[in-house]
């Protein structure tokens, strides 16, 4: 299966719309998703992930790991929702956009965006709000 995604909260996620946002950008960056698993989890299961593989003992809103190079991608990606609501809030901006924002950063990095500087973080940022416009009609209904 190209796409799995995997919820391991009690939050409602909206999946559908994950899973299209996610597809917009592997298409039209020119990627296809040869085996991507996304999760979706809380605090203590990305502290632990940062903690392990990245030696960061604090909880993130997303990890992700490439596993290929090329245009088929595998990898997986985890977010945490409880990062989300805290980033949101302090943002001003509500669950729904932060949740696909972070959902695309995600996509971004597995088809081989950085952004370890600032021009790198500018111009993730700057996709990630074309593909945010796109998936407008979702966000701001």
């Amino acid at each position: 299966m190209p796409l799995q995604i995997f919820n391991t909260t009690r939050k409602p996620l909206p999946e559908e719309l994950l899973e299209r946002a996610i597809g917009d950008v592997f298409a039209a960056e020119g990627f296809s998703a040869e085996d991507i698993v996304a999760v979706y989890c809380g605090r203590r299961m990305i502290r632990s992930i940062n903690r392990e593989f990245l030696q960061h003992d604090y909880a993130t809103d997303t990890i992700t790991f490439r596993y290929n190079k090329g245009r088929e991608v595998e990898g997986e990606f985890y977010i945490s929702l409880d990062v989300i609501e805290e980033n949101a809030r302090r943002f001003g901006s509500d669950f729904l956009r932060e949740l696909l924002r972070v959902t695309i950063h995600s996509a971004l990095h597995l088809i081989g965006y950085e952004d370890g500087t600032p021009e790198d973080r500018l111009h993730m940022q700057e996709k990630e709000e074309f593909y945010l416009d796109r998936c407008r009609d979702a966000v701001n209904p």
